[in-house]
């Protein structure tokens, strides 16, 4: 079988393609270039995944295993489908997900675009997640085995036709496994550190490159930081600086512990407040998706993260139309707005959604709830 492999330059899109090419299949190594080198990775302060010196590696990678390799130029649909939209969600006052809206626009839908031209049959990244069969018809997305590198929250946007046709050969594998696989294979990429940034802001540094995106022509306002009693506490440079349960780097000093409670990017305000009050009962969602493609009738009970590296909580979860309404078996703090929040029935993700609010009322749609799947 002919198999194209998203080949990032890490160490896991090299063992994924070196497992393909041990089970006898014919191997094309696909790299998207997103993105030319910023300023802190041409003076060597930063390093972040889909740099431009991540395409040496996979060509490195793929010369290693005696695969061909394709570059695929996509820095125009990054920067309209990624880039600029993270700008303007910070700037409206929510926390964007850009590794989501890549999954959605800009990596798998080309990318088997692309590998069906050149004549392949499946597309394989090295995502920690797994496909499996539907017992009720079609693909399931489920977690990868490795629960501190599972990455099925960012992938709840692929639909059946894309899971029909997505392979994830590390969803059985951890972490330690995959470094082990690559260094007995002498790929070069075996000791390469993992990024955490978002790879567009390899510093960190959300604020500076929402400025610079915007431009002058859309340079963020100031405006008020005020408590939730209503006392106004100063002044901020623009909402794209706060988020909501951010602590740090208020710019207020009261002799109180303060949180950010709400951003309100219309208004430029952002309030803030105790912990206590970032306890929410649950949320509101929209452009809500079942993986299934089935939408679920009536109230459903199963797990749902409100964010990566959230442990998850159970949740009752009616959907109407794309429009979701969750309500927490016990209360949860931080709803950040923009968020992703996705639904788990045990390992398989149901469906999900972006975060409109927090709830802060008693429901009574979990007492309707079945008993789920979850």
């Amino acid at each position: 079988m002919r198999v194209a492999v998203a080949m990032s330059g890490g160490v896991d899109s090299s063992v994924a393609a070196a497992l393909m090419v041990e089970q006898g299949h014919e191997v094309v190594g696909l790299t998207m270039k997103l993105r030319d080198t910023t300023a802190e990775e041409r003076a060597g302060r930063s390093a972040s995944c889909c740099s431009p010196d991540d395409l040496m590696d996979a060509r490195t990678v793929c010369d290693t295993l005696g695969v061909a390799h394709y570059v695929i130029d996509y820095r125009d649909a990054f920067r309209a489908a990624v880039i600029e939209p993270f700008a303007r969600t910070y700037l409206a006052g929510l926390t964007p997900n850009p590794c989501v809206a890549c999954n959605d626009h800009v990596k798998f839908a080309p990318l088997l675009e692309r590998a069906r031209a050149l004549g392949a049959d499946l597309l394989v990244t090295g995502h920690y997640a797994r496909v499996e069969p539907d017992p009720a018809g079609g693909f399931a997305l489920c977690k990868g085995a490795d629960q501190a590198k599972d990455q099925s929250y960012f992938l709840f946007g692929l639909d059946q036709s894309a899971l029909a046709q997505v392979r994830f050969p590390l969803g059985e594998m951890s972490k330690d496994a995959v470094r082990d696989h690559a260094r007995r294979l002498g790929l070069s990429t075996w000791d390469k550190h993992d990024s955490e940034d978002i790879c567009f802001v390899p510093d960190g540094d959300y604020a500076r490159v929402v400025e610079q995106v915007a431009g002058p022509a859309h340079a963020p306002a100031p405006g008020a930081i005020v408590h939730q009693d209503g006392r106004a506490l100063g002044t901020h440079g623009g909402v794209h600086r706060f988020t909501v349960g951010q602590r740090k780097g208020l710019g207020v000093a009261t002799g109180e512990r303060l949180f950010v409670l709400s951003v309100d990017g219309d208004a430029r305000r952002v309030t803030v407040g105790p912990r206590a009050a970032l306890s929410a009962s649950g949320l509101r969602a929209s452009r809500w998706r079942w993986v299934s493609g089935r939408p679920e009738a009536g109230p459903v009970h199963g797990q749902v993260r409100i964010r990566y590296r959230h442990a998850g909580v159970g949740a009752t979860v009616l959907v109407d139309g794309a429009q979701a309404r969750v309500v927490f078996d016990t209360p949860q703090a931080a709803i950040a707005p923009g968020q992703a929040v996705v639904l788990y029935a045990g390992d398989r993700v149901w469906g999900g959604g972006f975060i409109d609010g927090a709830l802060c009322e008693a429901s009574p749609d979990r007492a309707e709830a079945g008993r789920g799947r979850g």
